[in-house]
Protein backbone atom coordinates (compact mmCIF):
# COMPACT_ATOMS: atom_id res chain seq x y z
CA UNK A 1 0.00 0.00 0.00
CA UNK A 2 1.31 3.66 -0.97
CA UNK A 3 1.28 6.66 2.01
CA UNK A 4 0.52 8.77 -1.10
CA UNK A 5 -3.34 9.46 -2.08
CA UNK A 6 -4.22 8.36 -5.36
CA UNK A 7 -7.20 9.83 -7.24
CA UNK A 8 -9.87 7.03 -6.30
CA UNK A 9 -12.57 5.48 -8.73
CA UNK A 10 -15.00 2.94 -8.02
CA UNK A 11 -15.14 0.30 -10.64
CA UNK A 12 -17.91 -2.22 -11.46
CA UNK A 13 -16.81 -5.86 -12.65
CA UNK A 14 -19.70 -8.39 -14.17
CA UNK A 15 -20.30 -11.56 -12.75
CA UNK A 16 -20.15 -14.93 -14.68
CA UNK A 17 -23.84 -15.48 -16.34
CA UNK A 18 -23.41 -18.67 -14.43
CA UNK A 19 -23.75 -17.47 -11.56
CA UNK A 20 -26.78 -19.19 -8.73
CA UNK A 21 -30.05 -16.78 -8.55
CA UNK A 22 -30.35 -15.01 -5.62
CA UNK A 23 -32.53 -12.00 -4.15
CA UNK A 24 -30.59 -8.80 -3.44
CA UNK A 25 -31.22 -9.44 0.01
CA UNK A 26 -29.55 -12.58 0.17
CA UNK A 27 -27.07 -12.26 -2.91
CA UNK A 28 -24.73 -9.41 -1.59
CA UNK A 29 -21.77 -9.62 0.33
CA UNK A 30 -18.36 -7.39 1.55
CA UNK A 31 -14.40 -8.35 1.42
CA UNK A 32 -11.47 -6.95 1.04
CA UNK A 33 -10.53 -6.80 -2.65
CA UNK A 34 -8.40 -9.03 -4.96
CA UNK A 35 -9.95 -12.35 -2.60
CA UNK A 36 -7.49 -14.61 -0.80
CA UNK A 37 -7.96 -11.80 1.81
CA UNK A 38 -9.93 -12.73 5.15
CA UNK A 39 -9.67 -8.88 6.09
CA UNK A 40 -8.28 -6.00 5.72
CA UNK A 41 -4.87 -4.41 6.99
CA UNK A 42 -2.96 -1.53 6.70
CA UNK A 43 0.26 -0.34 8.82
CA UNK A 44 1.98 2.90 8.67
CA UNK A 45 3.52 5.59 10.78
CA UNK A 46 1.69 8.58 12.30
CA UNK A 47 0.64 11.30 9.93
CA UNK A 48 0.40 9.17 6.75
CA UNK A 49 -2.38 8.18 4.49
CA UNK A 50 -2.91 3.99 3.79
CA UNK A 51 -5.21 2.77 0.44
CA UNK A 52 -6.97 -0.29 -0.17
CA UNK A 53 -10.30 -0.97 -1.77
CA UNK A 54 -13.21 -3.03 -0.81
CA UNK A 55 -15.69 -5.58 -3.06
CA UNK A 56 -19.49 -5.16 -2.96
CA UNK A 57 -20.70 -8.53 -4.90
CA UNK A 58 -23.96 -8.50 -5.80
CA UNK A 59 -25.02 -12.25 -6.79
CA UNK A 60 -28.70 -11.70 -7.13
CA UNK A 61 -31.15 -10.89 -9.97
CA UNK A 62 -31.81 -7.14 -8.97
CA UNK A 63 -29.34 -3.80 -8.01
CA UNK A 64 -28.87 -3.31 -4.12
CA UNK A 65 -27.86 0.27 -3.26
CA UNK A 66 -25.54 0.14 -0.22
CA UNK A 67 -24.02 2.96 2.03
CA UNK A 68 -20.62 2.58 3.35
CA UNK A 69 -19.00 3.28 6.71
CA UNK A 70 -15.73 2.79 8.87
CA UNK A 71 -15.76 1.69 12.37
CA UNK A 72 -12.52 2.04 15.34
CA UNK A 73 -10.26 4.04 12.57
CA UNK A 74 -10.65 7.04 10.71
CA UNK A 75 -11.96 5.75 7.27
CA UNK A 76 -12.90 7.62 4.05
CA UNK A 77 -14.81 6.07 1.01
CA UNK A 78 -14.53 7.47 -2.65
CA UNK A 79 -18.24 6.97 -3.07
CA UNK A 80 -19.83 5.98 0.53
CA UNK A 81 -23.22 5.34 -1.30
CA UNK A 82 -22.93 2.65 -4.11
CA UNK A 83 -25.79 1.05 -6.99
CA UNK A 84 -24.34 -2.39 -7.66
CA UNK A 85 -26.58 -4.16 -10.23
CA UNK A 86 -27.63 -7.39 -11.01
CA UNK A 87 -24.32 -10.16 -10.96
CA UNK A 88 -21.83 -7.22 -10.92
CA UNK A 89 -18.94 -6.88 -7.96
CA UNK A 90 -18.15 -2.91 -7.28
CA UNK A 91 -14.62 -2.19 -6.28
CA UNK A 92 -14.52 1.03 -3.88
CA UNK A 93 -11.36 2.47 -2.88
CA UNK A 94 -11.05 3.57 0.33
CA UNK A 95 -7.79 5.49 2.28
CA UNK A 96 -7.21 5.29 6.30
CA UNK A 97 -5.28 8.21 7.79
CA UNK A 98 -3.08 7.39 10.85
CA UNK A 99 -3.36 10.54 13.25
CA UNK A 100 -0.31 12.69 13.76
CA UNK A 101 -0.38 11.95 17.01
CA UNK A 102 -1.40 8.54 17.36
CA UNK A 103 0.54 5.94 19.51
CA UNK A 104 2.24 2.66 18.33
CA UNK A 105 0.04 0.12 18.66
CA UNK A 106 -2.76 -2.12 16.81
CA UNK A 107 -6.34 -0.53 16.27
CA UNK A 108 -9.13 -2.45 15.66
CA UNK A 109 -12.46 -2.04 13.11
CA UNK A 110 -14.81 -2.61 10.57
CA UNK A 111 -15.77 -1.96 6.42
CA UNK A 112 -19.55 -1.87 7.22
CA UNK A 113 -22.38 -1.73 4.31
CA UNK A 114 -25.95 -1.61 5.06
CA UNK A 115 -28.29 -2.13 2.38
CA UNK A 116 -32.18 -0.07 1.87
CA UNK A 117 -33.46 -3.13 4.17
CA UNK A 118 -31.53 -2.51 7.22
CA UNK A 119 -29.25 -5.41 6.15
CA UNK A 120 -25.86 -5.26 7.28
CA UNK A 121 -22.10 -7.09 5.76
CA UNK A 122 -18.89 -6.26 7.77
CA UNK A 123 -15.29 -7.25 7.43
CA UNK A 124 -12.69 -6.66 10.23
CA UNK A 125 -9.91 -3.78 9.55
CA UNK A 126 -6.47 -3.70 11.54
CA UNK A 127 -4.76 -0.99 11.35
CA UNK A 128 -0.85 -1.05 13.47
CA UNK A 129 0.53 2.21 14.26
CA UNK A 130 4.60 1.93 13.29
CA UNK A 131 7.11 4.14 15.44
CA UNK A 132 8.82 3.85 18.69
CA UNK A 133 7.28 3.00 21.85
CA UNK A 134 8.36 5.40 24.92
CA UNK A 135 7.17 4.53 28.32
CA UNK A 136 7.46 8.12 30.45
CA UNK A 137 5.17 8.67 33.51
CA UNK A 138 5.04 12.05 35.76
CA UNK A 139 3.68 12.96 38.88
CA UNK A 140 2.47 16.33 39.48
CA UNK A 141 1.02 18.80 41.90
CA UNK A 142 1.39 17.02 44.95
CA UNK A 143 -1.09 18.44 47.64
CA UNK A 144 -2.85 17.70 51.18
CA UNK A 145 -5.97 18.74 51.53
CA UNK A 146 -9.03 17.43 53.81
CA UNK A 147 -10.04 15.06 51.86
CA UNK A 148 -6.58 13.30 51.41
CA UNK A 149 -3.21 13.61 49.45
CA UNK A 150 -3.97 14.59 45.65
CA UNK A 151 -2.11 14.59 42.67
CA UNK A 152 -1.56 14.28 38.67
CA UNK A 153 -0.56 11.17 37.07
CA UNK A 154 0.66 12.79 33.33
CA UNK A 155 1.41 10.10 30.70
CA UNK A 156 4.63 11.80 28.72
CA UNK A 157 4.90 8.85 26.39
CA UNK A 158 3.75 6.63 23.41
CA UNK A 159 2.17 3.53 25.34
CA UNK A 160 -0.90 3.34 27.35
CA UNK A 161 0.14 3.11 31.26
CA UNK A 162 -1.05 1.24 34.25
CA UNK A 163 0.23 3.02 37.14
CA UNK A 164 1.33 2.05 40.46
CA UNK A 165 1.85 4.08 43.46
CA UNK A 166 3.44 4.10 46.78
CA UNK A 167 3.45 6.29 49.54
CA UNK A 168 5.80 7.11 52.49
CA UNK A 169 4.72 9.86 55.34
CA UNK A 170 7.98 10.94 58.05
CA UNK A 171 6.54 12.94 60.65
CA UNK A 172 8.88 14.50 63.76
CA UNK A 173 8.62 11.30 65.75
CA UNK A 174 8.86 8.72 63.12
CA UNK A 175 7.25 6.77 59.91
CA UNK A 176 3.08 7.99 59.63
CA UNK A 177 2.62 6.33 56.31
CA UNK A 178 4.17 3.13 54.72
CA UNK A 179 2.18 2.43 51.87
CA UNK A 180 3.89 -0.49 49.49
CA UNK A 181 3.50 -0.12 45.55
CA UNK A 182 -0.36 -0.93 44.09
CA UNK A 183 -1.65 -0.93 41.01
CA UNK A 184 -4.10 2.19 40.69
CA UNK A 185 -7.53 1.73 38.81
CA UNK A 186 -7.01 3.44 36.29
CA UNK A 187 -5.63 3.63 32.74
CA UNK A 188 -3.76 6.42 31.10
CA UNK A 189 -3.70 6.72 27.66
CA UNK A 190 -0.61 8.59 25.72
CA UNK A 191 -0.46 12.84 26.22
CA UNK A 192 -3.18 11.94 29.19
CA UNK A 193 -3.05 13.57 32.88
CA UNK A 194 -5.68 12.82 34.96
CA UNK A 195 -6.04 13.60 38.99
CA UNK A 196 -6.14 11.32 41.94
CA UNK A 197 -7.02 11.37 45.77
CA UNK A 198 -5.06 9.05 47.93
CA UNK A 199 -7.05 8.96 51.14
CA UNK A 200 -5.66 9.72 54.31
CA UNK A 201 -8.15 9.50 57.54
CA UNK A 202 -5.82 9.70 60.13
CA UNK A 203 -3.80 12.73 59.42
CA UNK A 204 -2.01 13.80 62.48
CA UNK A 205 -3.19 17.09 64.40
CA UNK A 206 -0.03 17.95 65.23
CA UNK A 207 3.36 17.06 63.53
CA UNK A 208 5.42 18.58 60.57
CA UNK A 209 5.19 15.80 58.11
CA UNK A 210 7.41 15.29 54.77
CA UNK A 211 5.41 13.09 52.35
CA UNK A 212 6.60 11.31 49.31
CA UNK A 213 4.71 9.58 46.24
CA UNK A 214 6.46 7.24 43.44
CA UNK A 215 4.58 5.92 40.56
CA UNK A 216 5.55 3.52 38.40
CA UNK A 217 4.60 1.23 35.17
CA UNK A 218 5.67 -0.70 32.65
CA UNK A 219 8.23 -0.15 30.42
CA UNK A 220 10.61 1.49 33.22
CA UNK A 221 7.92 4.91 33.41
CA UNK A 222 8.42 5.89 37.18
CA UNK A 223 8.46 9.18 38.90
CA UNK A 224 8.81 10.71 42.27
CA UNK A 225 7.63 13.73 44.28
CA UNK A 226 7.69 14.98 47.10
CA UNK A 227 5.54 17.82 49.46
CA UNK A 228 5.75 19.10 52.95
CA UNK A 229 2.89 20.03 55.30
CA UNK A 230 2.67 21.06 58.85
CA UNK A 231 -0.48 19.90 61.11
CA UNK A 232 -1.57 22.89 63.75
CA UNK A 233 -4.84 22.09 65.68
CA UNK A 234 -5.57 25.87 65.44
CA UNK A 235 -9.12 25.53 67.55
CA UNK A 236 -6.50 24.55 70.54
CA UNK A 237 -4.18 27.19 70.23
CA UNK A 238 -6.99 29.65 69.80
CA UNK A 239 -8.54 28.04 72.84
CA UNK A 240 -5.03 29.34 74.94
CA UNK A 241 -4.55 32.33 73.41
CA UNK A 242 -8.31 33.27 74.25
CA UNK A 243 -7.79 31.89 78.06
CA UNK A 244 -4.50 34.31 78.04
CA UNK A 245 -6.38 36.77 76.51
CA UNK A 246 -9.25 36.76 79.17
CA UNK A 247 -7.07 36.34 81.53
CA UNK A 248 -5.27 39.16 81.11
CA UNK A 249 -8.19 41.11 81.19
CA UNK A 250 -9.66 39.83 84.21
CA UNK A 251 -6.40 40.88 85.98
CA UNK A 252 -6.64 44.62 84.41
CA UNK A 253 -10.12 45.21 85.37
CA UNK A 254 -9.35 43.98 88.91
CA UNK A 255 -6.50 46.53 89.05
CA UNK A 256 -8.95 49.22 87.64
CA UNK A 257 -11.51 48.40 90.15
CA UNK A 258 -8.72 48.17 93.09
CA UNK A 259 -7.75 51.96 91.93
CA UNK A 260 -11.74 53.15 92.08
CA UNK A 261 -12.02 52.09 95.83
CA UNK A 262 -8.57 53.92 96.79
CA UNK A 263 -9.25 56.89 94.49
CA UNK A 264 -13.18 57.23 94.26
CA UNK A 265 -13.21 57.37 90.54
CA UNK A 266 -15.90 55.71 88.69
CA UNK A 267 -14.75 52.48 87.00
CA UNK A 268 -16.31 50.89 83.65
CA UNK A 269 -15.97 47.45 83.43
CA UNK A 270 -15.96 45.53 79.92
CA UNK A 271 -17.51 42.59 79.02
CA UNK A 272 -15.17 39.84 77.99
CA UNK A 273 -15.92 38.81 74.34
CA UNK A 274 -16.17 35.09 73.57
CA UNK A 275 -13.21 33.87 71.34
CA UNK A 276 -14.34 31.37 68.20
CA UNK A 277 -12.69 28.51 67.80
CA UNK A 278 -10.22 27.63 64.78
CA UNK A 279 -9.61 23.96 63.39
CA UNK A 280 -7.53 22.97 60.30
CA UNK A 281 -3.99 22.23 59.23
CA UNK A 282 -1.41 24.36 57.51
CA UNK A 283 0.61 23.19 54.49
Amino acid sequence: MSSAVRVLALSLLLLPTAAPTATAAEGWSVAPSGGGRPSFYAEGAPGTVLEDTVSVTNRGAAPVTVRLHGTGVPVAFADSRVRVPARTRAEIPFTVTVGAGAAPGDRSGEIVARDSGGRTRSSALRLRVTGPELSALTVEQVAVHAEGITYVLVNRGTTALVPSLAVRADGVLGRLLDRAPRPLPVELPPSSRTKLTEPWPDRPALDAVDIRLTVTAAGGAGDTAQVSARFVPWGAVAGTAGALATAGALFAVRRRRRRARHGGEAVEVEQPVQQSELTGAGT
